[in-house]
C-alpha cells in the first residue's frame, strides 16, 4: 500500500460523510413535506395521476400499492425489451430480447439489482435504455426510499395508524432528490468527457486505415441514476472500466461520492424525523465502520501481490494490476469495488474475478453481510434498523429485560419478521449456488473449477439475492437455469424482505411511544455501535462462512503454496 492510497480512501470517506450530513436534513424535509419548492409541478403530477395526496396507507395498503407498481413496471419493461426493434430510438436496429433474457433484465431493473446478462451497446437500443431501463433506475431507487420513510415513520410517534402515501413519496424523493442530483451529475461528467447523444454508432478508420465503430449514447445521465441510485446497470458491457462511462480520475471520484452518499445521508434524515440525532449518527457510524475497514483490506489485499507469484520469489510493482484500469490502479479501483457492494450498486471499474482471492472475498462478503454499509438507497437504512431490532433484543437477553427501541418495545413479532427478513436472503444465496452446482447447466456455465469456480457461482446468487447486481466474470448466465433462477432470486431478495419491514413498520407504529427509563438500553453509544456491528457480522455474515471457506479461502491457501488450477 501506498500513502497515496490510503489519501485517496481518507478523501473519499471525508467527502461522502461530510456532504451526508447536510444532505440528510435535507431528506428529512423531503419525507416530512417541508420542501415544497416545485409544488405546482408535484400537484400537477398528482392531478395527471389521479392521486389523492392526503390519502393515509396504512402498511398493508402501502405494500399492496408498492407490489402493484412493481408488476406494472415489471410488465411495462419486459414488453419495451421484447418490442424495443419495432419502438423508436433504435438507429442500430437492435432485435428484442429473448423471452428468458427479457424476464432476467426486467426482474433485474425493477428491483434495482440492474444484473446484466448481455453486452448493451449491441443488445439495447437506446430508447429501451432511456424509456425503460432509466426510467426503472428511478424508480426502483425510488421505492426503496420510500419504504425506509415508511420504516422510519413508525418510530415517530405512539398509536399510529398510516405510514404515509407511497405514491407522494416516489414522487417528491424522485422530484426533489434524484432528478436534481443526477442532472447535476449528468453535467459534470459530459464536462468530464462522457458522451450524451441520440445518434447512431460512430464509423470512422483508425490512423492504419481499418474501420472501427465506436459505440456511443445517452450515457451521461444514465451513469448519474445508475450511480446515484445504487443500480449498476451500465451503458456498455464493461460499465465504468469503460472510458465513455468513466473517462477519468475525477470522473471515477465523482461515481464513487454517486453512490455512498444517499446511503449515508439516510440515517441522518432518521435521527431527523425521530427528533433524536444521535440515534441516527449511532447507524452511520456503524456503515462507516465497516465500510472504512472494507476499502482498506480490500486496497492491502490486491496491493500485496498475486500469491502464486509471491510463492514464485517474484514481487512485481504495485501489485495484483490484473484486472485493473491503469488508468486508475489499485487504490482507485478497489475503492470502486467497495462502493459498489457494500451498497447495491453493482457498478465495475476493473474485473473482480481476476482478483486475488482475499481481494474478491471482502466484496463478496460485503453483499452477504445483507449489504447494510451503507447498502442500497433504502434499502441499506431499513437494513441496518432490522439488524438493530436484533441488536436490543440480544441485548434484553442479556439484562432479562423486554427490549426497547426508541421507545417502543420489541416483541416476538418484530423479532420473527426480522428474522425471515435475513434469513429468506440466505436460503436463496446458498440453495440457489448448490442446486444450480448440481446441475450440468450450471456446471457448464463456469468458466473455471474448483475453488475458484465455486466462488463465481456462489458470487452470481449472491448479487442477484442481494440486488447488487456486480458480476465476479467467468460466469455464462444467460442460460434458461440462470435467467429465470437468479431474475426470481432478485424478485424473492426484494419483496420477500420489503414486506416483512413494512409489517415491522405497521406494528411499530401502532405501539405507543414510551419514554426511556433506567433500565432501558442506550442505543446511541459507541457501545452499541459495536454491538451491532458484532450482530450483523454474527447473523449476516457468519452463515456463509462454510462456503466461503471451501470458495475463495480454499483457493487463497492453494495460491500460497503455489498450486495453479
Amino acid at each position: 500500500m501506498t500513502a497515496h492510497g490510503l489519501l485517496f480512501i481518507a478523501l473519499i470517506l471525508i467527502l461522502v460523510l461530510g456532504s451526508a450530513i447536510p444532505l440528510g436534513a435535507y431528506l428529512a424535509r423531503i419525507l416530512t413535506g417541508k420542501t415544497r419548492l416545485l409544488a405546482p409541478i408535484e400537484t400537477g403530477i398528482y392531478r395527471l395521476c389521479g392521486i389523492d395526496p392526503a390519502r393515509p396507507m396504512g402498511w398493508t395498503s402501502y405494500a399492496i400499492a408498492l407490489l402493484m407498481l412493481s408488476v406494472i413496471h415489471f410488465l411495462l419493461l419486459y414488453a419495451i425489451l421484447r418490442l424495443q426493434y419495432y419502438l423508436p430510438f433504435n438507429p442500430q436496429h437492435i432485435a428484442g430480447m429473448a423471452p428468458m433474457l427479457a424476464f432476467n433484465t426486467a426482474a433485474s431493473f425493477t428491483t434495482n439489482t440492474n444484473w446484466q446478462a448481455y453486452a448493451p451497446e449491441s443488445q439495447i437500443s437506446n430508447g429501451a435504455q432511456m424509456f425503460g431501463l432509466m426510467v426503472h433506475m428511478f424508480i426502483s431507487a425510488a421505492a426503496g426510499i420510500a419504504v425506509a420513510a415508511a420504516l422510519m415513520r413508525g418510530f415517530i410517534g405512539g398509536g399510529l395508524k398510516s405510514l404515509g402515501n407511497i405514491y407522494v413519496d416516489i414522487i417528491r424523493i424522485t422530484l426533489y432528490l434524484l432528478l436534481p442530483i443526477a442532472l447535476l451529475a449528468a453535467t459534470l461528467l459530459l464536462i468530464g468527457g462522457v458522451p450524451m447523444t441520440l445518434d447512431a454508432f460512430a464509423h470512422l478508420h483508425t490512423i492504419t486505415g481499418a474501420p472501427q465503430t465506436i459505440a456511443r449514447g445517452p450515457v451521461a445521465l444514465q451513469e448519474a441514476i445508475k450511480e446515484l441510485g445504487t443500480n449498476g446497470g451500465g451503458f456498455f458491457n464493461a460499465n465504468s472500466a469503460h472510458p465513455f462511462e468513466n473517462p477519468n480520475a475525477m470522473t471515477n471520484l465523482l461515481e464513487i461520492w454517486l453512490m455512498l452518499v444517499i446511503g449515508f445521508a439516510l440515517p441522518i434524515a432518521f435521527g431527523h424525523m425521530i427528533g433524536r440525532k444521535r440515534e441516527g449518527l449511532a447507524l452511520f457510524a456503524a456503515m462507516a465502520l465497516i465500510l472504512g475497514f472494507a476499502m482498506v483490506g480490500d486496497y492491502a489485499a490486491e496491493a500485496a501481490n498475486n500469491p502464486i507469484l509471491i510463492h514464485a520469489g517474484i514481487m512485481a510493482h504495485p501489485g495484483n494490476m490484473v484486472g485493473k484500469e491503469a488508468r486508475f490502479g489499485i487504490a482507485q479501483s478497489t475503492t470502486f469495488n467497495i462502493a459498489a457492494t457494500g451498497t447495491s450498486t453493482g457498478a465495475i471499474n476493473s474485473v473482480t474475478d481476476s482478483y486475488t482471492p482475499l481481494g474478491g472475498l471482502i466484496p463478496l462478503f460485503l453483499m452477504q453481510l445483507g449489504e447494510v454499509a451503507p447498502g442500497g438507497v433504502g434499502s441499506g437504512l431499513y437494513g441496518m434498523v432490522l439488524f438493530a431490532l436484533l441488536a436490543v433484543f440480544v441485548a434484553g437477553l442479556m439484562v432479562g429485560r423486554t427490549p426497547e427501541y426508541l421507545g417502543k418495545k420489541i416483541q416476538s413479532r418484530e423479532i420473527k419478521l426480522a428474522m425471515l427478513a435475513v434469513l429468506i436472503q440466505t436460503l436463496f444465496i446458498l440453495a440457489g449456488a448448490g442446486f444450480s452446482l448440481l446441475t450440468k447447466s450450471g456446471l457448464a456455465s463456469l468458466e473455471n473449477a474448483g475453488p475458484h469456480g465455486l466462488t463465481e457461482m456462489l458470487y452470481g446468487w449472491t448479487s442477484a439475492t442481494e440486488n447488487n447486481g456486480s458480476a465476479f466474470a467467468g460466469l455464462a448466465a444467460n442460460t434458461p437455469l440462470l435467467d429465470y433462477g437468479l431474475g426470481l432470486a432478485m424478485l424473492f431478495g426484494r419483496f420477500a424482505v420489503l414486506i416483512p419491514v413494512l409489517a415491522i413498520a405497521g406494528s411499530l407504529a401502532a405501539k405507543p411511544k414510551l419514554p426511556p427509563s433506567t433500565g432501558t438500553f442506550p442505543t446511541d453509544t459507541p457501545l452499541f455501535v459495536l454491538l451491532l456491528i458484532g450482530i450483523i457480522i454474527i447473523l449476516g455474515g457468519l452463515q456463509f462462512m462454510p462456503a466461503d471457506t471451501l470458495g475463495p479461502l480454499a483457493e487463497q491457501y492453494l495460491m500460497l503454496k503455489g498450486t495453479v488450477f
